[in-house]
């Protein structure tokens, strides 16, 4: 019981100074994380507080104090049971150094699957102009009509044409490659609405189309040619569309379910933050492509030596392959 009623707010008013101070702090940054000794020391002054807002509830001689104390002890509790995650400040280079890989790694199973359906074109487009150099008219949409003449005609061509494409042309081109890449690779993942049929024709025919040019290139003795035109922005493009196929896989083992007991809306639910992070990688992963391909791979011997190239897509590769296996480790650990 309170005997000397002003006695007592004065000497707990630092208290209540203090916690309104800690509040004060957390409410303004809400990235905001206490040590343990002040997490102890802001649950102490919480339940001080409140058990002070107990004594006085029974005068009615200090209503503006009570009221500033009930505000003081919800704010509090707020802070202390509140079980949404708090909104963080978009970071956009923890998004791609952390939630980005570690998305990649959580469905890395539905990467090895794209994988594994785009060898397979691979394989039947070699094959096939292994066994009928006639295919590729066949097969070979027209986009890369100038690879369908004598692939030793066109190196040749190609390593005679010294100025390469103005600025402007360039651009054109990088737009042009960027548009139908990232095309290619939000259409793999929207049919995986086919439950997955469609993104496994896609993957499959793009897979047929780069066996295809690889085995005939390599055929007509053009292997470094090949090399050095296709691995400074293939390094990135290939992996890029596959990941494409990744989402797409991964939207259709969703519809699929597996033996999984929950609602298909609630499967899909869960997924769609991974499929959107998955496809915003694509993107930039392209757009990088695109501009490596436009400035950089359609510039030949001698303007710039295949050894050069073939070394820039192999550094390339590996920076992927870490980036995609190892970053945002330690922050998950």
């Amino acid at each position: 019981m309170i005997i000397d009623l002003p006695k007592f707010v004065a000497s707990e008013r630092s208290q209540w100074a203090a916690l309104e101070a800690v509040l004060n702090k957390l409410e303004n940054d809400s990235g905001q994380k206490l040590p343990l000794d002040q997490l102890r020391q802001f649950h102490y002054l919480y339940e001080r507080a409140s058990a002070d807002l107990a004594k006085l509830a029974t005068f009615s001689s200090e209503p503006q104090t009570r009221r500033y104390l009930e505000s003081l002890v919800a704010r509090a509790y707020g802070e202390i049971h509140e079980t949404r995650q708090k909104q963080r400040r978009l970071s956009l280079l923890a998004w791609f150094f952390h939630t980005l890989p570690q998305t990649f790694r959580r469905h890395l199973n539905a990467f090895w699957l794209s994988l594994a359906i785009t060898l397979a074109g691979v394989v039947f487009g070699g094959f096939a102009v292994a066994f009928d150099p006639e295919a590729k008219s066949a097969v070979l949409p027209e986009m890369f009509s100038g690879h369908l003449g004598d692939p030793t005609e066109r190196v040749a061509r190609e390593e005679r044409n010294l100025k390469g494409r103005s600025a402007g042309q360039m651009t054109s081109f990088s737009a042009q490659l960027m548009t139908n890449n990232i095309r290619v690779s939000i259409l793999a993942l929207a049919l995986g609405m086919t439950f997955g049929i469609g993104t496994v024709l896609v993957l499959f025919y793009n897979g047929v189309i780069l066996g295809l040019i690889a085995v005939d290139y390599a055929q007509a003795g053009q292997t470094t040619f090949l090399l050095g035109w296709l691995l400074p922005h293939g390094v990135i493009e290939i992996p890029a569309i596959l990941i494409g196929g990744q989402a797409g896989l991964m939207l259709a083992g969703a519809l699929i379910g597996w033996e999984q007991r929950i609602r298909v809306s609630e499967r899909l639910r869960l997924l769609a933050r991974d499929l959107v992070t998955l496809i915003f990688g694509v993107v930039l992963m392209l757009i990088w492509a695109g501009i490596v391909e436009a400035f950089l791979s359609q510039y030949h011997e001698p303007v710039l030596p295949y050894a050069l190239k073939i070394g820039f897509g192999l550094v390339e590769l590996i920076l992927l392959i870490l980036f995609l296996g190892r970053c945002g480790t330690e922050q998950r650990r």
